[in-house]
């Protein structure tokens, strides 16, 4: 079958469109969009502009950026017309979307940095709301991400920034066909497939064209469906799943007052889905409030700073059970409170201050209902609330098989919410990419440095005194030591350690701080426990806590503890912690225990952001009992390791705090079990799926994986049958093979070198030779590089080299130079060899390699000239700050910058990690450029800045 062509495609999709009710335009240029703008906002606004007027529309939607435009675009423009009246200019019709006029173009060409030209736009008013590039059949979809990426950056802000209405993108290849928000802080990862209500994807380009693209479904998800993020100051649009869970809600309060659930399997993204589904609920007329319940302090904080996220000030914390009253008698449409406090609120002493909502339309949101409606609070709310409707909202439903017992018998999640609504599980999460497998390991025995087998003794599980031995702890942390950085990518992760009992913590923090102060490992532990009466239920058999983390017993219990010993032991831990960050927590009152909960919580969440300080704030393990194994969510945890007994939802959710999805290194969540628990896994995997998941589930064994590793290379050496041969390649199409080649080959030895039996020697290549395979690959990069600064395109300009997956801390320049210093004593013959292993070092890594001419350079110039080794690094030091002193003059001379302004501006971007804005590099000018010119002037200034930090500061710390 021959591949359909990108004009064959293209013009299909026109068709398919005019048959969907949009209108054909022909739009050649930036005038002509203007043009059309104009005509479609008169018939929209049945109203006609003068020239003046239009100018005044124009000018206020050139405002902003994408993020300020998505606002724009969903509110009103109070025009003052000619004759001195006013009138309200809409530009998109939320309420009924039937109304807005759509029209489908194809090849607008924009004139911006380069001249770019669209494949399909779909116009909504006039103003370009969807962008749909399209690839031939038979190139990978990412090629047209990327391909939006550079549009974004070079076209879109011409013409008065009008594609910067943009709402959705829609990329294809025929046969695969994915939408995202416009969000430029998205990876390839965010990008989603269609489905139907029953999660079966839609792939070809007419299936989802009708689906999706048909004017009903488009106009009713810009409408209600993309959400405006305000903390990160992005879009985001609803997946599938949430899509038709949050309409399934939506019919089921309209049509019924029965209470039901949403089993959306954990890390799917349930609270944007809920919070979309309360916004959505609370705007009908028949509910009188909505009411959204969670149950635990921390979560309520969480979720309220989620929500408000979502909507600024949609929501406030109900800091106690009198304000949870006050807003429930008020006119607060949308209420958050934890489940404590709505039973506290429903008791005597203020039942009467509520009295009056006993017979009005509540719907309580549950979330986390697998949880905390097990006991007699869910019989209290609905006897109190007569006309209330519950929907619950949980990853892992509780069965008759994984129910508890307590005084009303086994509940299950169908006993207390009636009919599940929508069901999104584990397997269709993986299926869609939106959370990752597992990676489990379990270590019983283990090779030390010396090749020695160590036995951890994991199959004594009922010998409590073998569990607990100081022996066998001390050799998980000494394994937990030894294959931390291969787990996190070289610490660049995060990882949690799960034990059965608080003395667990205590034996392994002790230890883990002994082998710190005797210089055994670098790595920042930290942990949190509850204490006080509930001490001595050590070995939790699956059970992560059902009630509130309530603090203020935490910080004061008034039970006598167990032992004064335990308090005093967290409370020296939180100073190790304070010393390490510079805070001051104690256990000494709720608040400050609370608020170093929730600042580990944040640190390890944080490391997700763009300019997170990692020399400065990381955190590597934090050890726990029960706390973050269930509802705590950071994208930089990639570990857990498991030093007890976890058996069905408790697993589950366990295993489930590494699983989110982060851009192409994380290719797995790790699971290190120092115990036994295959036998759980496999049950609780088949519980919340079926028995054929375990295998969708869960990574292939090592065997398998280095399987897929040698079919990768096959294809390598088949195009290039050694790594010379890529200077050879003719064309660019030859390279873009090559590089698609070892890209695989990458991408497999990122999980092979996960697995801690990973080993050069069971290769069929050595690491040499992958090393020099990786320099051809990064030399194809650079020359991508250079040839986008001399604006030349090429094919290769969009496909992703995935450099992340290259890119190794542990080599620096420290670890270079070390490597120098052991060359100056080396005889000739040997130096040599050593100074050639020193430059493959420098081209095989992504941040050395733009120290590789320096480096070289300081080498071959400055070491002949040291007499003695030990100043080598002082002498590189000189060097350097010349060298950096050299390149800074030079750029400012180049570009006719005041060298003292421009450098505090570099100052300024590396202490904050924010790039300027263009009106601070111009302010470093002789003479501020030209409209025309300065946008291109001001990008390549950033760059050069880039270059310049990349090159003396970046990975220059020890």
């Amino acid at each position: 079958m021959s591949h359909q062509s990108e004009l064959q495609l293209e013009n299909k999709l026109i068709k398919q469109l005019i048959g969907l009710n949009y209108a054909a335009v022909q739009i050649q240029d930036g005038d002509a969009l203007v043009s059309n703008l104009k005509s479609q906002l008169e018939v929209f606004n049945q109203t006609i502009f003068t020239a003046k007027e239009f100018d005044a529309v124009l000018n206020h939607l050139s405002k902003g950026n994408v993020f300020e435009k998505a606002k724009t675009l969903r509110d009103r423009f109070q025009l003052t017309k000619e004759d001195g009246t006013s009138f309200y200019v809409r530009f998109f019709n939320t309420e009924d979307t039937s109304q807005n006029l759509y029209q489908v173009s194809n090849q607008i060409t924009l004139e911006g940095s380069y001249k770019n030209r669209f494949d399909v736009t779909l116009l909504v008013n006039g103003l370009p709301l969807v962008q749909i590039e399209l690839k031939r059949s038979g190139i990978e979809i990412k090629e047209a991400f990327n391909q939006i990426n550079r549009y974004q950056q070079h076209s879109f802000w011409s013409t008065h920034g009008l594609f910067q209405y943009v709402q959705l993108f829609v990329i294809s290849n025929g046969v695969n066909t994915k939408y995202l928000a416009n969000n430029k802080l998205q990876s390839v990862k965010q990008t989603f497939f269609w489905a139907d209500a029953k999660n079966k994807n839609i792939t070809e380009l007419p299936e989802f064209a009708a689906a999706f693209l048909n004017t009903d479904h488009l106009g009713k998800m810009i409408a209600h469906y993309i959400v405006i993020n305000e903390t990160h100051k992005v879009m985001m649009v609803l997946r599938p799943y949430q899509y038709f869970a949050t309409e399934a809600i939506i019919h089921q309060v309209k049509n019924s007052n029965d209470n039901a659930y949403i089993w959306h399997t954990t890390g799917s993204g349930k609270t944007l889905t809920s919070f979309k589904a309360s916004q959505i609920l609370m705007e009908l007329e028949e509910v009188h409030k909505v009411v959204f319940v969670v149950d635990r302090k921390d979560l309520d904080y969480q979720t309220m700073n989620e929500f408000n996220a979502f909507k600024k000030d949609s929501v406030d914390v109900t800091n106690n059970t009198q304000s949870l009253v006050n807003q429930l008698t008020d006119n607060t449409k949308l209420v958050l409170t934890t489940i404590q406090k709505l039973n506290n609120a429903i008791s005597e002493r203020f039942a009467g201050k509520i009295e009056s909502l006993r017979h009005q339309k509540i719907v309580f949101i549950f979330d986390e209902c697998h949880r905390s409606q097990f006991g007699d609070t869910h019989d209290r709310i609905t006897k109190f609330f007569e006309k209330s409707q519950l929907i619950g909202f949980t990853g892992t439903p509780i069965f008759a098989e994984n129910a508890s017992k307590n005084e009303y018998g086994k509940r299950t999640t169908k006993d207390l919410f009636g009919n599940c609504l929508h069901k999104y599980v584990i397997t269709d999460a993986i299926k869609d990419q939106n959370v990752l497998r597992f990676g489990i390991e379990y270590i019983g025995k283990y090779k030390n440095k010396s090749k020695t087998f160590i036995d951890i003794e994991v199959e004594d599980i009922d010998k409590q005194e073998v569990l607990n031995s100081e022996k066998r702890i001390n050799k998980i942390v000494d394994y937990i030591i030894e294959h931390h950085s291969q787990k996190t990518f070289n610490k660049d992760y995060s990882a949690l350690l799960a034990v059965s009992s608080i003395n667990n913590v205590i034996q392994y923090y002790d230890l883990f701080q002994q082998k710190k102060l005797a210089g055994e490992h670098d790595l920042r532990i930290a942990t949190i426990f509850t204490y006080g009466a509930n001490e001595d239920s050590d070995e939790a058999q699956d059970f992560l806590p059902s009630e509130e983390v309530d603090f203020d017993v935490l910080a004061e219990a008034s039970t006598p503890y167990q032992s004064k010993h335990t308090r005093d032991k967290l409370d020296s831990y939180i100073v190790d912690y304070n010393q390490m960050y510079g805070t001051s927590f104690s256990t000494k009152d709720s608040l400050q225990f609370e608020n170093y909960f929730k600042n580990i919580s944040q640190r390890l969440k944080d490391r997700e952001k763009e300019h997170f300080n990692d020399e400065k704030d990381r955190l590597d393990i934090v050890i726990v009992v029960n706390m973050m194994l269930t509802g705590f969510d950071a994208k930089k945890v990639n570990t857990l390791y498991v030093d007890k007994n976890l058996k069905q939802h408790g697993l589950i959710q366990a295993y489930s705090r590494t699983n989110r999805i982060l851009g192409e290194q994380k290719s797995q969540g790790n699971i290190l079990s120092f115990r036994n628990l295959k036998k759980a896994t496999d049950d609780a995997i088949t519980l919340f799926s079926n028995k054929d998941a375990i295998e969708v589930v869960t990574l292939p064994d090592y065997e398998k994986i280095a399987e897929k590793f040698d079919e990768a290379l096959k294809l390598l050496r088949e195009i290039t049958p050694t790594y010379q041969s890529v200077n050879d390649l003719e064309s660019e199409q030859d390279e873009a093979q090559f590089v698609q080649a070892f890209r695989k080959l990458m991408r497999a030895m990122n999980v092979l070198q996960s697995y801690s039996d990973f080993d050069w020697e069971d290769l069929p290549i050595d690491e040499q030779e992958f090393e020099d395979y990786k320099s051809k690959y990064l030399d194809l990069y650079e020359k991508v590089k250079q040839d986008n600064q001399k604006q030349k395109t090429s094919i290769l300009d969009d496909i992703d080299f995935e450099l992340e997956l290259i890119h190794r801390d542990q080599i620096n320049v420290a670890y270079i130079l070390k490597l120098i210093a052991k060359m100056k004593g080396e005889k000739s013959s040997d130096a040599a060899t050593q100074r050639k292993a020193i430059i493959d070092l420098l081209g095989g890594d992504i941040q050395l390699r733009s120290k590789r001419e320096l480096i070289e350079k300081f080498i071959d110039e400055n070491l002949p000239n040291i007499k003695d080794g030990d100043n080598i690094d002082e002498e590189f030091e000189k060097y350097w700050q010349e060298q950096k002193v050299l390149a800074l003059g030079k750029l400012c001379e180049d570009e006719h910058l005041d060298k003292a302004q421009f450098k505090s501006l570099i100052d300024a971007y590396i202490y904050s990690g924010r790039e300027p804005i263009k009106d601070e590099v111009f302010q470093c000018l002789d003479n501020r450029p030209s409209i025309l010119q300065a946008r291109v002037i001001g990008d390549r200034i950033i760059a050069k800045m880039k270059e310049f930090v990349d090159v003396f500061i970046k990975g220059m710390v020890a």
